[in-house]
Order: C-alpha cells, then structure tokens, then sequence
C-alpha cells in the first residue's frame, strides 16, 4: 500500500485488465493452495479490520455497529469459512459412465474451469458485503478479479481500497474506485465474467456492454418482494419477523418484504401488531435508537419522502432531511395503482395491500414482474404448495422473510426483471467457472 500523501495515479483499465490476465495465463490462480490461501487473507481482512470496517459502514448508512458486523462483516467470514471447508469437495471433478457407447476402456466426466479475468461491481446498500462475497466466489473458482465499490458508499470503498491490497495476491486483485466515468471504463474491457448487483436500468446498461464481447454476467437486482400473511396465523410474531427483517437497513435491502398481501380482517390486526413490533424493535422514537439506521444520501431520502402520500400512515411517518432520517412506516388501505406500489421501495416504508384471499393474492404477484423474493406466513401445507407451483420468484420463504440468503447451499438470484444468475457456496462455483465435458476414447492398442 502507497502510505504517501500524493494520491496513487490511477491505472488506465486496459493496462490493468491486461495484467491480471497476463497473472491468470500464468496459471498463477489455478492451484488450490493459491485459491485457499487468498481466502484465508480475505477473511483475515475481514476480522482483523472489523472496526475500520463497521466505521466506515457507519459513515456511509448510518448502520448500527451490531448490525454492520451481523449482515456485513460476519455474513462474509461465514461464507468464506463454508467455502474453506468445501472447496476441494466442489471442485471435484464428476466421472460419466460412456462405456455402453465406447467401450469400456472409455472414460468422460466434467471438470471446473476458471473463466480468467472477472469483474465485480458492487452496490451501496451492503456495500461490504455485496462486494466481498462475490469477489470470494471468484477466488475459490481461480479467477483474477477486478474489485469495484460502490461510489455511494464512499468511507467503506476508501477502506476496501486500502485493505484490499494489504492482504491479496495485487497480481491477480485490483480494486478501481469512483464513479460512472470509471465504471464505464472498465465495462469497455473484455472480461470473462461480469457480475453486478444493483438496479434494473444499470443492469441492462451492463448487460448491453457484456454483450459487445460476449461476456457471461450476473445481475443481482431486486424488484417488489411481496410478503403474503394468511388468515388465522401468529399475527404478533408475523409482525415481529415482518419489523425486524423489513426495517433492517433502514429498508435499504433488496430482499426485504416490499409489501404485504393480507385479507381485510388479518390487516386490521397487522396494523396494530406491527406498530407495537416495531416499538418494540426501536423504542417509542427511532430517531434516537442506535439500532436503527439513515437513508444513503438526500436523492434516495427526497425519493422515498414522495412515497408516504400513499394509503393511511398507521405508525411512524416522520422525516427529517438533514439527518436523512426516515421513521418506520406502515401504510394501510393501499392501493395498487399508488405511487408506493410502482416501484421497489427499497426504504423503511411498508405498505398493506388487502386482497380477498390466496387467489387474489397469486393473481396480484403473477400480474407484475417476477420478485427477487416471496414471501408467505402461513400454518397451511397446500397453501405453501400452490405459491411454489403458481408463482415465480428469485427465492421463496416460508415464515422468515431473507433468511434464505444466509444458507451458503442455496443459490440466491433473481429470475426475469429480479437478476440474471445465482451465486453463495457451491454456486459460485458455477458462477465463476465453465463446467468443461471430458471425453477419453483410447486408440486400440
């Protein structure tokens, strides 16, 4: 790391990329000690920095200390540690039986490939985490990666900028801050994967530049994750699990609940359940609880404040723009044609849709662009059966809302307008790989 205080000249993107490459060509990547071994640094990063970090999560959202290690700092250590302990397992390569067609001294089966030299693009929300993971998917595959922040978050993008080189193979890991220039910069180059997660307009601008090489992507987005509430469930604990996973990140999530899909009766016990939860969760005022955090920047907060004209405020409500301060909301009486329900809310804003019942309900999510999540509370087992069968989403829940995304063995991505692709655990893997078919047909002897 450069400790001067004339800042590093940054380095033009094609030499860059064209380094990494001449790293992977190589063969510096592919070996398994190396794969571990920048794991291992990674999560050493992670944990010997993990107040720096939890700082500058802080500086960028406001994110409450616990919070910050829990689905940032911690998340990550995690996902690294069950890759650890299965890497070798997932890179196994898989025989095929050809014998039946070439004999039996024929052999075939797959192998994993390392694609070369992959691009990460992370967004501002989980600005750690949704940059880290990632990168630790393409390490473990062998790849060389191209590291960029998030602009909007910019104390955690300073602090990756400097860790980063300190712990990682900088032959085969470079990290590129700043805005849109350099984002456009780097997307003129020819990767060999490009994953990037954040909202469906720059998606398809990414889409667009992968295609002029043919470049595999990832698109992690997001969209109106509906949270469908059955009659006769738990409403206290529905409401509990609703406040604590809807809120977290002042809403600033793409997997949280976007909105709630009840009957008119179970609405009415919503409401009250969920002020008391979320009184519960924060206190009688959020604004002072060191659980709660802030919205990025005034544009998102001036956005969201725009939004609370929807339905009948049933708790919260409050803003204050220069503390970019949004309180816990809940709508009710909304209707689907308001301005809350036509975009993804992606704040502390819950709005309450009341539908007749489970038909309406798979009517009203089938009716819109696929989520990057379903969610349902319900104590019926066909109920649980037909939202499986009648409905498509990224990932769907039963009872706790983005759990799903905290077990490494389960893809987590979207489908149609929610994301492109799926990674965590063994799916990164396959994400960051080419599954290669081998085939052994020997000359007679």
């Amino acid at each position: 790391m450069n400790d001067s205080t004339t800042p590093t000249p940054a380095e033009d993107p094609a030499a860059l990329v064209a380094r990494l490459r001449a790293t992977f060509r190589a063969g510096r990547t592919r070996p398994l000690d190396w794969r571990k071994q920048q794991l291992t640094r990674l999560r050493d990063m992670l944990t010997e920095h993990r107040e720096d970090i939890a700082d500058a999560l802080h500086a960028d959202l406001g994110k409450p200390r616990a919070e910050a290690y829990r689905s940032e700092i911690d998340f990550s250590v995690r996902e690294i540690d069950h890759t650890l302990d299965h890497l070798e397992e997932w890179l196994r390569p898989e025989s095929v039986d050809v014998s039946g067609v070439f004999g039996e001294r024929a052999s075939a089966g797959t192998q994993y490939d390392p694609l070369g030299v992959v691009l990460v693009i992370a967004p501002w929300n989980y600005p750690a985490q949704l940059l880290l993971v990632p990168v630790a998917g393409a390490l473990a595959a062998g790849n060389a990666v191209v590291v960029k922040p998030s602009e909007m978050a910019p104390a955690t993008s300073a602090v990756i900028a400097q860790l980063l080189p300190r712990h990682l193979d900088t032959d085969a890991v470079a990290v590129v801050e700043g805005g849109v220039p350099e984002t456009t910069e780097l997307l003129a180059q020819r990767f060999d994967h490009i994953f990037y997660t954040g909202n469906g307009a720059v998606g398809r601008i990414v889409m667009r530049a992968a295609a002029e090489h043919l470049t595999p992507v990832t698109l992690e987005l997001g969209g109106k994750s509906p949270a469908f509430v059955d009659a006769g469930v738990n409403t206290t604990e529905v409401a509990r699990r609703l406040a604590r996973t809807k809120f977290a990140n002042a809403g600033q999530t793409c997997v949280a609940p976007d909105y709630v899909l009840t009957d008119p009766a179970t609405a009415r016990a919503l409401e009250t359940a969920l002020a008391e939860a979320i009184e519960e969760q924060y206190g009688v005022d959020p604004a002072v609880s060191d659980a709660y955090g802030r919205i990025v920047n005034e544009r998102h907060f001036d956005r969201l404040s725009g939004l609370l004209g929807s339905g009948r405020v049933v708790t919260g409500g409050q803003t204050d723009r220069a503390a970019k301060y949004i309180a816990p909301t809940v709508l009710a009486g909304v209707r689907p044609d308001e301005p809350v329900m036509r975009e993804e809310i992606f704040g502390p804003v819950l709005p309450i849709v009341e539908v007749e019942g489970l038909d309406e309900a798979i009517g009203f999510i089938n009716d819109r662009d696929k989520p990057l999540a379903l969610y349902a509370f319900t104590d019926s087992d066909r109920t649980r059966e037909r939202l499986a069968a009648e409905t498509s989403s990224g990932g769907l829940g039963f009872g706790l809302p983005m759990a799903h995304l905290s077990v490494p063995e389960l893809p987590f991505g979207g489908v149609g307008e929610s994301g492109l692709g799926a990674y965590h655990g063994p799916h990164s893997i396959a994400t960051f790989s080419h599954r290669k078919a081998r085939l052994d047909v020997p000359l007679p002897a």
